[in-house]
């Protein structure tokens, strides 16, 4: 095996995943263990069980993919792990288990910012890296906007100040009785509705900033449904088409805000390629939106692969291959940490 083969962890949430990266791009396995069905009867993500899964699990899964890549510890060049954001308890089964691999076997150590990681997926797949461009990171933790000048030069521009995107989806779902996980049940039952049979509010889309509110929309979709000043309650009284129809209004609503700031962000970065990444990347009516837009504008869209829209380690293997060649490597000292690694470069602001 050639330098330059990379080992990824990723335990930042609910999914533990491991993959073999050659050179920053060629994929030898990216295998995910996702957690779905534990939290399932919890309607969402219980920080305890997901921890526990992921000692369970991480092990295995490292040694699956180095045998699906038909590589040994010994044909690693570094081992590199997501660091945070995300669950610290998640994060730090993961991040003990590259700490020993580099301990057990000498290896380079590498922390891997697990949004930026997602910034950068698209780059997995694409002839050449597609830089400059802004980035649209969606997920069920985050909903962020990057300028990527590099894969070692990435700028925050603007982020959620409440629910991310996916968070949204999880309770709009619950509000409707869907189940969990929301986004793909919304983006199914969607296609039956119509989009503009409710008219949910678009928040900041006038402001100068960049960043994203999405609490208030998920409130008045609760409202809605059960009528103003209300608690969660029965979605019984609702017909199937009612239902289709609130879920087609509330994703339109969500889509068009992430279409609109992302476009603001390009016009203000004064780039002309689109990234998207992270889980509700995977949703078919952002994608078609997004096509239909930069078309209209002229810009090129990268969509990341829906292999690589969700946490996963390949993500984490391929950028911890650039931080690597420059030499930002980690200790033995090396923590998670919960919230974002490095800050944006201007205060982000709720107004």
């Amino acid at each position: 095996m050639r330098p330059g083969t990379i080992l990824g962890i990723e335990t930042s949430c609910d999914e533990t995943s491991a993959a073999v990266v050659v050179d920053g791009r060629e994929v030898r396995s990216n295998l995910v263990s996702s957690q779905v069905d534990l939290h399932a009867r919890y309607g969402g993500i219980v920080p305890e069980i997901a921890a526990r899964a992921h000692v369970e699990r991480v092990v295995p899964i490292i040694e699956e993919a180095l045998a699906q890549a038909g590589i040994g510890y010994r044909d690693l060049e570094a081992v590199a792990v997501a660091v945070g954001p995300g669950l610290i308890g998640s994060l730090l089964i993961g991040v003990t288990a590259a700490k020993t691999l580099a301990l057990t076997c000498g290896l380079p150590l590498v922390g891997v910012d697990h949004v930026e990681a997602h910034a950068t997926s698209a780059a997995l797949t694409t002839p050449t890296p597609p830089w400059p461009a802004v980035a649209l990171v969606v997920s069920g933790g985050h909903t962020s906007l990057y300028l990527v000048r590099d894969f070692l030069d990435i700028e925050l521009l603007g982020q959620t100040v409440d629910d991310a995107a996916g968070e949204a989806f999880d309770k709009v779902a619950a509000i409707l009785e869907l189940g969990y996980p929301g986004g793909p049940v919304i983006d199914r039952i969607a296609r039956e509705g119509n989009p503009k049979a409710v008219r949910f509010p678009r928040t900041w889309l006038r402001r100068p900033h960049l960043n994203f509110s999405f609490s208030g929309l998920k409130t008045a979709v609760l409202y809605h449904v059960y009528g103003v000043g209300a608690k969660y309650g029965s979605a019984a009284h609702l017909t199937p088409q009612q239902v289709a129809d609130v879920a087609a209004s509330f994703q339109e609503t969500l889509v068009q805000t992430l279409v609109a700031k992302t476009l603001a962000a390009v016009e203000r970065s004064g780039v002309s390629n689109v990234v998207v990444g992270g889980g509700v990347a995977a949703n078919s009516a952002l994608r078609t939106a997004l096509q239909a837009s930069c078309r209209r504008s002229g810009l090129n869209l990268y969509l990341t692969p829906l292999p690589y829209c969700t946490d996963n380690a390949a993500m984490i293997a391929a950028l911890g291959y650039h931080l690597l060649r420059c030499g930002r490597t980690a200790d033995l000292t090396l923590e998670p940490r919960a919230g974002l690694l490095r800050p944006p470069r201007a205060a982000v602001r709720r107004g």
